[in-house]
């Protein structure tokens, strides 16, 4: 055997230790990749609520703007008004869409999950119909 060069049983032995190094470097790597990847990510979502700040800001705005524009044509409490009426138009139809799309979700139950664990749940009974 050459000098330094280790028998088969030593190397072997070692492997359990070499795989416990190499698991956890990966998992380290992994941990500091997915952390550069979240501070990313937490920056995007600090911007996009900053956004949406500024619209829930905007929003009045235009509002205001509406009416301005409207009191040059009538009485400035008229155009409140009539600026008000047209939200209100649009929040019913916003309210009739969002009930009809309620309507279609029907019940909250989830049969189909309930119906298929039963299927299970018969199937290692040994009862009902599955495939064999």
């Amino acid at each position: 055997m050459a000098q330094g060069a280790r028998s088969l049983p030593e190397l072997i032995s070692e492997l359990p230790q070499l795989f416990m190094a190499l698991v956890r470097a990966e998992v380290n790597q992994l941990k500091s990749e997915l952390t550069a990847k979240a501070k990313v990510a937490a920056v995007g979502i600090a911007m996009f609520f900053g956004a949406l700040l500024l619209l829930l800001l905007f929003v009045p705005v235009l509002i205001a703007a509406a009416i301005l524009g409207f009191s040059t044509i009538v009485a400035p409490w008229l155009a409140a008004l009539i600026v008000a009426g047209i939200l209100l138009v649009l929040i019913a139809i916003l309210a009739i869409i969002g009930i009809v799309f309620f309507k279609k979700i029907g019940s909250a139950t989830p049969k189909n999950t309930i119906d298929s664990v039963k299927n299970d749940v018969d199937a290692v009974k040994g009862v009902g119909d599955y495939d064999e």
